[in-house]
């Protein structure tokens, strides 16, 4: 089986650059090779072939949705968050086994190899291949001509394959073929579009009703959402406040995350594009560290720890940390741990997005949605709610030399030259076609009853998105205009922005006939969704004939942003670093039944919109790493003996 996957995805290789051996008939063979499970964050190579069924020849995006109708659109990272080079906190393991072999994961000394012929080989012949790399005797193999040999080979060092193939008439015909992997090492850092969020690796499962409280008019009401499944505690309003066993309990069935704290997920661009790049690129291995996390500034996150925005329950462990490290200094401590073991390795590439939240874009998405004037009030006044004008200021006053900060630190880590930084930009998330941007109203936003979103706010952030923060934040990254920049050779980003022109289409507010059929019947564009009898929610808030079970989180839709309803359908987070005033005393609590809408991912992309960003992205990866989008075989043939 995997060996005729190894002749099938190589196979349209054959005509580059290859030099064939005749053997006797005039048929033609060639050495063909290819690392093992070469995205090594993954633990078994079953995983990384399943990618590789669906990628090869496929855009991300075309993957993607193959892989989202074949998991039935529950998800296919719910199979593989668990079976990763990760410990259940999301940090990097030292040592991880891997298909079997402890291997370190930043300093591999060796790696996984199959090598076969390709081409018509004599059904049942014997090959004697050898392989040497200078280091010791070689190794002979002697193994069916048309099966694949496995073996390890070292790093940072050419092994020579050579293989003799019986002919007839008692000859041989001999090839000869180097084999030298390349491990590119590349670390992923920034804030939530760099980590993924909005797309947990397991979403949550929904079942019943779930009491949340709410301030009206100086006092308080109630109503009903979807709850977790699972959860056996209190799920009325009735107790005062709910019982830290109930809270425990309620953690317990949350969404899962490759990392918890910091809402990191496989759905992520920066996985996608780099996993893509390791199943089309037979000869290299993919290292990849993943330090992103959502809420991260410049600041507080880059340079700083941060505190994190989510802390749930993973089994077996009732402890998460309150603080998560700064990832540069993270980043500079791995480094410096691969180079106490191989001086030589240098990071290859720094994925990257960041910006945001420095111009506090939350903020200014909840000053879009938030129209219940009590609310408001209070998300004001814990700096929760800001308007287009007090994020420009952040923009021109802040945000540059915060930007020239990071540059300079990044600069060291990638050899002096920030053109191996990749900066991915950010799409306008509120956007239904070109210069349209979305009317407004409850349309996927009354999982809330305190949101709605205003017309006129919609667009003067659309407008601001467009005309001031995206055009801002290119210049700060490419040196362009009037941005400071000591060395525009050497300190000019790599930018991707080609998707942004796709996600116009596809902003929060699309509906498309294809859209699931939960969506259709469940999710009213009028803001009538659930049940507002909170005796008849109680059982089932939805209005319509789906359980909320019914809901799929990774069915293919017209939408690439998540909407509030989907946050809270797929994550529904309660979220830790908040201030003070916005922190809930407990899970019905009213400002939770606001923060759970949001936090886990609302104005997101959806998996889907994370694979077009990857697609945007793989080509100025290939660029930077100076790699083909079909890579080249070296093969020599000798004479027939």
């Amino acid at each position: 089986m995997r060996f005729s996957i190894l002749l099938a995805v190589l196979a349209v290789l054959e005509a580059f650059n290859a030099t064939p051996a005749q053997s006797a008939g005039n048929s033609t063979l060639h050495i063909v090779w290819e690392v093992k499970s070469r995205f090594r964050l993954f633990r078994e190579e079953a995983d990384f072939l399943r990618q590789v069924a669906v990628t090869r020849g496929n855009t991300i995006l075309s993957a993607e949705r193959q892989l989202e109708h074949d998991s039935a659109g529950l998800g296919w990272a719910k199979d593989v968050v668990a079976e990763l080079c990760l410990d259940k906190f999301g940090n990097l393991l030292q040592t991880c086994q891997r298909d079997g072999q402890s291997e370190s994961y930043l300093s591999p000394r060796d790696h996984p190899i199959g090598v076969a012929l390709s081409g018509p080989a004599s059904h049942g012949a014997s090959c004697t291949w050898t392989f040497a790399d200078g280091t010791a005797a070689a190794r002979k193999i002697s193994a069916p001509c048309d099966q694949e040999v496995k073996l390890r080979v070292r790093y940072g060092r050419t092994t020579v394959a050579t293989v003799d193939v019986p002919v007839g008439n008692g000859t041989t015909q001999r090839m000869t073929t180097e084999i030298a992997v390349r491990d590119v090492l590349i670390a992923g850092l920034g804030d939530s579009i760099a980590a993924g969020e909005g797309d947990p690796d397991r979403a949550l499962e929904l079942e019943g009703g779930f009491c949340f409280k709410r301030f009206l008019n100086g006092g308080s009401s109630q109503y009903y959402r979807p709850g977790r499944a699972g959860f056996s505690g209190d799920r009325s309003c009735e107790d005062e406040p709910a019982s830290a066993s109930d809270t425990l309990d309620w953690a317990r069935h949350g969404a899962r995350w490759m990392s918890p704290a910091c809402h990191r997920s496989l759905y992520s661009y920066q996985v996608r594009a780099t996993l893509a790049l390791a199943v089309e690129q037979p000869h290299i291995a993919v290292t990849f560290v993943p330090l992103a996390c959502t809420g991260a500034h410049i600041q507080t996150g880059m340079f700083d720890g941060q505190l994190i925005d989510d802390c749930p329950w993973v089994v077996g462990i009732d402890y998460c940390k309150n603080t998560g490290p700064a990832q540069l200094l993270e980043l500079n401590d791995l480094m410096a741990a691969v180079h106490r073991e191989q001086p030589q390795r240098t990071l290859d590439m720094v994925l990257l997005s960041i910006g945001a939240n420095d111009v506090n874009f939350a903020a200014l998405l909840a000053n879009v949605i938030v129209d219940a004037a009590t609310e408001r009030v209070l998300l004001k006044r814990g700096g929760a709610i800001v308007s287009p004008q007090d994020s420009q200021k952040s923009l021109n006053e802040e945000l540059p030399a915060e930007f020239s900060r990071l540059r300079a630190a990044l600069k060291p880590l990638v050899g002096g030259n920030l053109r191996r930084v990749v900066f991915v930009s950010y799409p306008n998330p509120a956007m239904q076609s070109e210069d349209k941007p979305c009317p407004g109203g409850p349309d996927g936003l009354d999982v809330n009853p305190t949101f709605s979103a205003d017309s006129e706010r919609v667009r003067a952030v659309s407008d601001y998105v467009n005309k001031k923060f995206l055009p801002k934040l290119k210049a700060l990254a490419t040196c362009d205009g009037n941005q400071p920049c000591r060395d525009p050779m050497t300190d000019r980003m790599t930018f991707v922005d080609a998707h942004q022109a796709a996600f116009t289409r596809h902003g929060m507010c699309v509906h498309a006939a294809g859209d699931p059929e939960f969506d259709r019947d469940c999710f009213s564009r009028t803001g009538k969704s659930f049940i507002a009898d909170p005796v008849a929610a109680a059982e089932n808030p939805m209005a319509c004939s789906h359980p909320a079970s019914d809901y799929r989180p990774y069915a293919s839709r017209a939408r690439w942003i998540r909407t509030v309803n989907d946050s809270y359908f797929t994550a529904m987070t309660y979220p830790e670093g908040m201030p003070a005033m916005l922190r809930p005393s407990d899970i019905h609590d009213a400002l939770w039944s606001v923060l759970s809408a949001v936090y886990g991912g609302a104005v997101h992309p959806t998996a889907e919109g994370y694979a077009a960003m990857a697609d945007a992205t793989l080509p100025a990866v290939r660029e930077v790493l100076a790699l083909s989008a079909l890579p080249t075989i070296s093969a020599k043939a000798q004479p027939a003996q």
